[in-house]
């Protein structure tokens, strides 16, 4: 029994022994095969750390076939320590370290691809090719990014076609740009640049972009607090409504009437920060988007009905100033009447009347109840003809100003030159049977049209129909001149707003073709054509006349007065003016009938003669008045009037003897 369980007891050491050297090699063999699994593109020689690189290799070149060359080229010299975005650069300029870049040293053209010898189990005799077909592994560890010939066309074609899209975008944007300023250019024609304000930016003080910045911010403090005064009272923040006040009171003190910053008070940069102050304030206990929007639409609304309101007010303001006489200007007229009645009868007369006759001179019509303007006239005239002693000077005025234009032209006589001063009213022929306009204007019905009839007492645009010009007979003379001068043959018509620059003597000398009258034409592209002045839904003007035809000026007009009474342009004139007792071809003043009248008989003279526009127009080229032989002040700012351009009015003022005693004592100042 003992011997048997001795026996049974050493069987399982020796099965043990012999299970565990079968087994053991098989084991060996099983974990040594899960580390020699081969990968067909042998990927599995680089660690894990070679993986990572390798990808961002081929991100890399992902990267390469979206951007251009160039672009990469400025990837990479961005990210070389001695480029501008290198570390110590960003040290250099002090910025924040959130901006500042680290890596690996690269080029455009190859990756380093560190490898370590311990992560290494073998090294490749020869490179094989990658995942990628643009790149290539070396066999020192490199990749290097190379390029199929396919790949190359393709990247070209597409470089191509972002070049065209570029070229297409910026041509687009041109085009664009253009467009824009071509919109510009219109909208800025339709600018009333005549009732353009104080505040102005083509003023040339605002040339300067600058110099008004400090003003501009203060408007604009002043607008906020308006706004936000309105809120605060909205909402009862009667504390910040007193701040509010309190401060833009201080605001609109400090600000005053500056329009730039040197005409800013001391105080007025103090003034800008308390108001900023109380605005940042407002503005986190009030601020409301929809609530803000609706004040400034509503103060945007109010300041436009303003404007409007402004505008009218200015523009009728401006129709009555220039329809009066300023007191300097009366002022003169009485004191030279006064003395010209105490002048003795023989010393009225003036010398060389054997002048104004002689049609081998040149002659001047000149028709004015304005002393100061006739002067300036008749001397600029004078001081600027070759010859003064071959001119010969018609005054005609009215029985109010006749002794104060007589006696003017007595205490200073015009040189060499003749001068005759008459009256309109003793013209005996020119009466209401013979002339159906002052049968008209002497009528009840014409005056109750130009003041009352229907016609509003404030109205701006109605101020014209009350103008005396248009009531008095010296104003309709010059469709009279045969009948004034019949001995002459040739007369120069001047209005008493002009002034003369250069020598007249040349109009003379200019063939008018068979025409009655020499003039300078006005219309442009579409203004001033026989449409604006004429009634063109009245059968006699659509029949007679073209309404694209182009009108012309008074104020510098050579009347041939020998084709003037052939043609019979008188009778023209009275034909017309008949026609037009109801007013139903045109309405106001004497160019109308002048452009009827002389329908075909105007001859146009070079436009270097009569420049125009220096009483209503800013945008008068300065070469073009410098080179003019005569500039006019059409329009309602006339040189001697406080509404004057001042820019203009040197042009005139020095002609006028300002140091003459009867000057002086009116007090008419330059």
């Amino acid at each position: 029994m003992a011997s048997n369980n001795r026996i049974n007891g050493s069987h399982f050491p020796v099965l043990g022994f012999l299970l565990l050297c079968l087994f053991l090699p098989l084991i060996f063999f099983f974990v040594t095969g899960l580390h020699t699994v081969p990968d067909q593109d042998d990927i599995s020689e680089f660690s894990s750390k070679q993986v990572s690189k390798w990808k961002e290799w081929q991100a890399l070149e992902d990267l390469k076939s979206l951007f251009s060359k160039e672009v990469l080229d400025v990837i990479v010299s961005s990210t070389d320590d001695t480029g501008p975005l290198s570390l110590d650069n960003f040290r250099k300029n002090k910025l924040s370290a959130s901006w500042r870049l680290g890596g690996s040293k690269t080029s455009n053209s190859t990756i380093e691809l560190n490898q370590p010898a311990t992560n290494v189990r073998q090294e490749k005799q020869k490179g094989k090719e990658g995942r990628s077909s643009g790149g290539i592994i070396l066999s020192d560890g490199r990749a290097q990014l190379t390029n199929s010939p396919a790949q190359l066309a393709r990247r070209q074609l597409i470089e191509k076609r972002k070049e065209k899209r570029a070229a297409e975008l910026v041509k687009q944007d041109d085009d664009v740009i253009v467009k824009l300023e071509d919109l510009a250019i219109e909208r800025s024609k339709s600018v009333d640049s005549a009732v353009l304000g104080k505040y102005n930016i083509w003023r040339k003080e605002f040339e300067n972009e600058n110099a008004d910045s400090n003003v501009r911010l203060m408007r604009d403090q002043i607008i906020m607090a308006r706004v936000y005064l309105s809120i605060a009272k909205m909402k009862n923040k009667l504390q910040l409504y007193q701040e509010l006040q309190s401060q833009l009171k201080e605001s609109q003190r400090a600000l005053g009437e500056a329009i730039s910053d040197a005409e800013l008070n001391h105080s007025a940069h103090e003034k800008m920060k308390s108001m900023g102050q109380v605005l940042s304030k407002s503005k986190d206990q009030l601020y409301d988007c929809k609530l803000v929007t609706v004040k400034l639409r509503a103060m945007l609304q109010t300041a436009d009905e303003q404007v409007r309101s402004l505008k009218k007010q200015s523009t009728f303001l401006s129709q009555l100033a220039a329809k009066t006489i300023p007191n300097g200007i009366h002022c003169l007229s009485m004191r030279l009447t006064i003395d010209y009645y105490l002048l003795a009868p023989e010393k009225r007369k003036f010398p060389m009347s054997q002048n104004l006759e002689n049609p081998g001179l040149y002659h001047y019509a000149l028709f004015s109840d304005n002393v100061l303007a006739a002067s300036v006239v008749v001397n600029s005239t004078v001081l600027n003809a070759k010859d003064p002693s071959k001119h010969v000077f018609h005054l005609v005025t009215d029985k109010l100003n006749f002794g104060a234009m007589n006696m003017w032209f007595l205490l200073n006589p015009p040189g060499k030159a003749t001068i005759h001063v008459e009256n309109v009213d003793e013209f005996k022929w020119l009466n209401s049977s013979y002339c159906p306009v002052l049968k008209q204007l002497e009528s009840a019905a014409m005056k109750e049209y130009y003041f009352k009839a229907g016609h509003s007492t404030t109205g701006a645009s109605n101020l014209k129909y009350r103008n005396p010009k248009y009531l008095s007979m010296l104003n309709h003379l010059r469709f009279y001149l045969p009948q004034v001068y019949p001995k002459l043959d040739k007369i120069l018509f001047l209005d008493d707003d002009i002034v003369v620059q250069k020598d007249l003597t040349g109009l003379w000398a200019v063939n008018l073709h068979g025409k009655v009258n020499g003039a300078v034409e006005t219309c442009g592209e579409s203004f001033h054509r026989f449409d604006k002045y004429l009634n063109f839904s009245n059968p006699h003007i659509a029949k007679n006349f073209d309404p694209n035809a182009c009108g012309w000026a008074y104020g510098m007009n050579m009347f041939d007065l020998k084709e003037w009474k052939k043609k019979d342009i008188t009778g023209i004139y009275h034909k017309w003016q008949s026609m037009n007792e109801d007013r139903v071809l045109w309405k106001l003043g004497t160019l109308p009938p002048g452009l009827m009248t002389f329908y075909g008989l105007t001859h146009p003279l070079n436009k270097s003669w009569h420049v125009l526009g220096l009483g209503y127009n800013p945008t008068v080229d300065r070469s073009e008045i410098d080179n003019a032989a005569v500039i006019h002040y059409n329009g309602n700012m006339k040189p001697w009037l406080e509404i004057a351009m001042t820019k203009y009015r040197p042009y005139w003022t020095k002609y006028v003897k300002y140091n003459h005693p009867y000057v002086q004592n009116c007090k008419l100042i330059e």
